[in-house]
């Protein structure tokens, strides 16, 4: 089955932009909202709640680059080309193309730092910000102990060189996935098999394993550069921001999250919520009384 079966009423849609190219799905009415997916996953995650948002905003679905059906190019040396300012760069160019100059965004995860990046880099460009399950890269990576690095495993195995973690994930990618998702506090219970599936097909596709490294590449090395630089310069978040996570995972157990984000947004607001770390997945009716409001008030 496709993963239009999982979103109906969209158009699935495939973007040039930035040099690589960028799939996805649009529709629905109203305001512009881009939602953005994480790891190991792709916008397939929006499923349980995309039918309710689509009544209020015309919503842009993507998979960042290096994930789902977008482009899986070739990292460089100094990993840039999956720096979250390029990956961001992607979805506003995606957005103009579809004739929107300022949106609200509404990321998981990976996506989440790249609505971060876009956010700091594209002030102009968005109206409302809400990022799930994260607490900034920078932050994370600084204060990272003992129970952090257990949980949160993959972000050391993916960032080692190339070819060793690519290796070994093209070995069963399937597994990679049970694994990763199925470690959490849910289990893989949330996940519809359709979904569960698309991550599946997803995750073994021809590059897929080396773009997911260089993603986490780049977190640890030049995205911290353009973090510091941020905060060197004295840059902060400036539109309204909401941030959710949940209260079964590890950034509740391991971080602060709201005291963190407080450092650098200028208008931030913040709770956990009650489900582990796949929030759209595990808890869409909470997920969507939490944001809609939240997004109405930019009207």
């Amino acid at each position: 089955m496709s993963i239009n079966t999982l979103f109906p009423d969209f158009e699935p849609r495939l973007f040039e932009v930035n040099g690589v190219q960028i799939a996805g799905h649009v529709g629905g009415s109203g305001s512009p909202l881009l939602l953005l997916h994480g790891h190991p996953q792709t916008h397939a995650i929006w499923h349980k709640v995309a039918p309710e948002l689509m009544k209020r905003h015309t919503l842009v679905m993507t998979d960042l680059r290096g994930y789902g059906d977008s482009s899986k190019p070739q990292g460089t040396p100094d990993h840039s080309n999956y720096s979250k300012r390029a990956m961001a760069q992607d979805q506003v160019e995606v957005m103009k193309q579809l004739g929107f100059d300022r949106f609200d965004v509404l990321a998981h995860d990976r996506g989440a730092r790249v609505a971060h990046r876009l956010a700091m880099d594209h002030t102009n460009s968005v109206k409302r910000l809400i990022m799930l399950d994260i607490a900034p890269t920078l932050a994370m990576y600084e204060k990272a102990n003992n129970a952090f690095a257990r949980a949160y495993w993959h972000w050391f195995f993916l960032i080692q060189p190339s070819p060793m973690p690519e290796r070994l994930i093209e070995a069963d990618p399937a597994a990679y996935i049970r694994d990763l998702m199925g470690r959490r506090s849910a289990g893989l219970t949330p996940f519809d098999p359709l979904a569960l599936g698309e991550y599946m097909r997803c995750i073994a596709l021809p590059g897929a394993a080396h773009a997911m490294c260089e993603d986490y590449r780049a977190a640890a090395g030049i995205d911290l550069i353009h973090d510091r630089e941020d905060i060197a310069a004295g840059k902060k978040l400036e539109m309204p921001t909401m941030v959710l996570w949940g209260e079964e995972g590890v950034i509740q157990q391991c971080f602060k999250p709201l005291q963190e984000w407080q450092a650098i947004c200028k208008d931030v607001v913040g709770e956990p919520v009650p489900c582990g770390h796949y929030i759209s997945e595990e808890a869409p009716e909470v997920l969507l009384k939490k944001v809609i409001p939240f997004l109405s008030q930019g009207k």
